[in-house]
């Protein structure tokens, strides 16, 4: 059975989205996390989809934000050097292609250094948009990102379909009024609209005043 939904714009969100990155993210923040006694699975549970200096609020509500911000620039520096184990999720280059001539964005929590080496490492063409952490205020779950990137690209929300893994992006986009596309196996408890196991399932073909995308 597949699924048609119509748009004008697609946002991408990039890590466990476009690329998986799970096994860097993971090993860097459980390597931060020991030293504070935090819990494993509340650490996990809590980073993914977020910049890293709300995470670390998040995980000690009680410290000092510039602490925060400076532990954060270097979880950055870290992550963009450290790309072993880096990949493309199956199906994402071809969707990028798909796009092409479309309007598109990346919407991602990540800065430009880290966005470029894992899409780099990835060997994935970064879209001519990025919302990248430089450029909001506010983190995902926060809708800012995405209705930046509406905004930029001169799209109605509703007229844009988001594409997200983590529950942060996934409330992001839901409460930017957009259709949202889960990505990946943890995807669904979190809500969105409709649900991918990866971007292989997806067919983007032109349709109305955009795109047809086709979920099968």
């Amino acid at each position: 059975m597949v699924t048609t939904l119509t748009a004008r714009a697609a946002l991408l969100d990039m890590d466990g989205t476009l690329v998986d990155s799970t096994a860097v993210v993971e090993r860097l923040w459980l390597e931060w996390a020991e030293p504070h006694g935090l819990d494993r699975d509340t650490v996990l549970a809590t980073v993914h989809g977020r910049q890293g200096w709300q995470s670390m609020s998040i995980l000690l509500p009680e410290r000092d934000h510039a602490i925060n911000l400076e532990e954060n620039r270097r979880m950055l520096a870290r992550e963009s050097a450290e790309t072993d184990g880096v990949v493309a999720i199956a199906g994402a280059a071809e969707l990028l292609h798909a796009l092409h001539g479309y309007p598109h964005a990346i919407v991602t929590s990540a800065d430009v250094a880290l966005m470029t080496a894992r899409m780099g490492a990835s060997e994935l063409s970064i879209p001519e948009l990025a919302i990248t952490a430089e450029r909001v205020t506010n983190s995902k779950p926060d809708p800012e990102g995405f209705l930046l990137a509406a905004s930029t690209l001169g799209i109605a929300p509703e007229d844009c379909v988001v594409f997200e893994d983590s529950g942060a992006g996934i409330r992001a986009g839901l409460d930017a009024g957009m259709t949202v596309i889960g990505v990946g196996p943890h995807a669904p408890a979190f809500g969105p609209a409709h649900h991918v196991d990866d971007l292989t399932q997806l067919v983007i073909a032109p349709g109305g005043e955009g795109f047809e995308i086709r979920i099968s």
